[in-house]
C-alpha cells in the first residue's frame, strides 16, 4: 500500500506532550518548534513512511500529534529537528494513544489543560499549527481534519454554553492584569510591545480595552505586519532595529517575540532604568540576568499563571459542564469513525441494491417502454432507507459487521442470479 493511501486509513492517533506540568518555561523553551522546522520535519516523516503528524508549540506546551504507530520514530525525528537528545525528551514527555489522545486534544482545545483554565487562545493556535503543516502536503488526512474541526466546535460550544471563560484570563490578559495591579498612573506609562503575533495582538487588544488611552508603541521584525496592527489600533510603531534606543524611554516592556535566542539582554538593556519587563515568549526572549538589575521587575509566563490563579475558582465550578460537552462530542466523533471504517461495506451493500434496481428498471422499460419518475424516486428512497437500516445495524454491532455483510452479500447475490436467470428465460 502506498504512503498516500495509508494517510486516508490510519487513525492510530498518538500525542506526545511536553507541558508546564512537567517542564518549566526554560525547559519548554529547549523543545520549542518553529515554522522554519516544518518543511524538513514533514519531508522526513514522509520519506521514512512514518505516517502523518503535526506540531503545536505554544508558551505552555509543545505537542506532537501523529496518526501512526511509529510515534517514537517521529519523536526521534522531532528531536533531531529541534536539536535536543531523545533521552531528554523522554524525561518530560507524556504519551497518549487512540481514544485518550483524542480526548486530550479536545480537552486542550477546550482550555481545560491550560495553565490558566479556560484559555481559549489555544484552539486558534492548534488550528493555525495544523494549517501551517498542511501547506507542505498534497493530500489530506480525513481523521485529523475531523479531529481538528471537532476540537474547534467543542471550544466554541464550551465558550458559549458555560462560564469557564468568566473573567478572561489568557496569558495576554494575565500580562495586562499584572500591569493594572502593579503599576501606578498607568495612562502616563510608556509601554513598548515587541512582537505582534497572536499573543502580541491579544495583548494590545487587552491593553486598549482595560487602559484609558494607553501610550503604546509596537515593533516587529516584519514591518508590514506591524504596520497593519498599528493602523488597526491607531498606535505608533517603530523600526524593530531601533528598539534598544526606545528602551531608554520605556516604563513597561512586553516581549511577545518568537525568537530562538534572547532579544533582550545586558548588551541592549539600559542601565539604571526603572522598568517592568513581561516576557511572554517561549523560549524566554529576555535574559534572566535582566531581572537581577536594580529597579527592574522581570515576569515570565509561569509567574503570570501563578499570579492569576485566584480568578480560577469560578471557572473550576464550570469544568463538569465543559466535560459533559466533550463527552457528547467525543461520542459523535466515535460514531463517525465507526461509520468511516464500515463505509466500504455500506457502499458495497448499496451498490448491490442499485444493480438490482437497474435490472428491474430495465425490465420495466423493456415491457412498457418507459418508467414513471415517481416510481424511480420511490425506488431510490427505498434503497436509501434499506441502506440506512443496514448501516445502523452494523455500526451498532461492529463485531458482527463482517458476518452480516457476508450474509447480505450471499442473499443479494442469490437474488441477482435469480434475476439474471429470469431475464435469460424471458429472452
Amino acid at each position: 500500500m502506498s504512503t498516500r493511501n495509508k494517510f486516508h486509513h490510519t487513525s492510530d492517533l498518538a500525542v506526545l506532550s511536553i507541558s508546564y506540568e512537567k517542564a518549566d518555561a526554560e525547559t519548554r523553551g529547549r523543545f520549542a518548534f518553529f515554522d522554519e522546522h516544518i518543511k524538513s520535519f514533514v519531508n522526513q516523516i514522509h520519506e521514512q513512511d512514518y505516517g502523518d503528524a503535526f506540531v503545536v508549540s505554544t508558551c505552555n506546551r509543545t505537542e506532537i500529534y501523529a496518526t501512526s504507530k511509529n510515534y517514537l520514530h517521529i519523536a526521534e525525528l522531532y528531536c533531531n529537528t529541534v536539536g535536543v537528545p531523545l533521552s531528554e525528551f523522554l524525561n518530560y514527555v507524556n504519551v497518549l494513544q487512540r481514544e485518550e489522545a483524542l480526548l486530550h486534544l479536545f480537552r486542550v482545545a477546550a482550555g481545560l489543560e491550560s495553565q490558566i483554565i479556560g484559555d481559549f487562545e489555544i484552539v486558534s493556535q492548534i488550528k493555525n499549527a495544523y494549517h501551517r503543516f498542511k501547506t507542505y502536503k498534497d493530500f489530506s488526512n480525513p481523521y485529523l481534519e475531523r479531529a481538528i474541526n471537532s476540537s474547534i466546535q467543542i471550544s466554541k460550544k464550551i465558550k458559549n454554553e458555560t462560564g469557564i471563560g468568566t473573567g478572561s484570563a489568557s496569558v495576554s490578559y494575565a500580562a495586562v492584569h499584572y500591569i493594572l495591579t502593579h503599576s501606578n498612573h498607568i495612562p502616563s506609562k510608556n509601554i513598548l510591545l515587541l512582537g505582534v503575533g497572536e499573543i502580541g495582538q491579544n495583548t494590545i487588544e487587552n491593553l486598549v480595552k482595560h487602559i484609558d488611552q494607553p501610550k503604546i508603541k509596537i515593533a516587529n521584525r516584519s514591518f508590514e505586519k506591524a504596520e497593519k496592527i498599528a493602523d488597526k489600533y491607531h498606535i505608533p510603531q517603530i523600526d524593530f532595529d531601533h528598539f534598544p534606543k526606545e528602551l531608554q524611554h520605556t516604563d513597561v516592556l512586553i516581549v511577545a517575540t518568537g525568537a530562538q535566542k534572547f532579544i533582550i539582554d545586558e548588551s541592549n538593556f539600559p542601565k539604571n532604568k526603572d522598568m517592568l519587563v513581561i516576557d511572554l515568549s517561549i523560549p524566554n526572549n529576555v535574559q534572566k540576568e535582566i531581572g537581577k538589575l536594580e529597579n527592574v521587575t522581570l515576569i515570565d509566563v509561569d509567574q503570570l499563571s501563578q499570579k492569576i490563579n485566584e480568578t480560577m475558582h469560578l471557572r473550576k465550578k464550570e469544568i463538569p459542564k465543559a466535560e459533559a460537552i466533550i463527552k457528547e462530542m467525543a461520542k459523535e466523533f466515535a460514531d463517525w469513525e465507526k461509520k468511516r471504517k464500515l463505509a466500504p461495506q455500506i457502499n458495497h451493500f448499496k451498490n448491490y441494491l442499485k444493480r438490482i434496481e437497474e435490472n428491474e428498471m430495465h425490465n420495466i422499460h423493456k415491457k412498457f417502454h418507459y418508467a414513471k419518475i415517481e416510481d424511480m424516486e420511490l425506488s431510490n428512497n427505498l434503497i436509501q432507507k434499506i441502506t440506512n437500516r443496514f448501516a445502523k445495524y452494523i455500526t451498532e454491532n461492529p463485531s458482527r459487521a463482517d458476518e452480516i455483510a457476508k450474509l447480505m452479500d450471499d442473499i443479494l447475490d442469490i437474488h441477482k442470479q435469480e434475476t439474471d436467470e429470469d431475464h435469460t428465460n424471458r429472452n
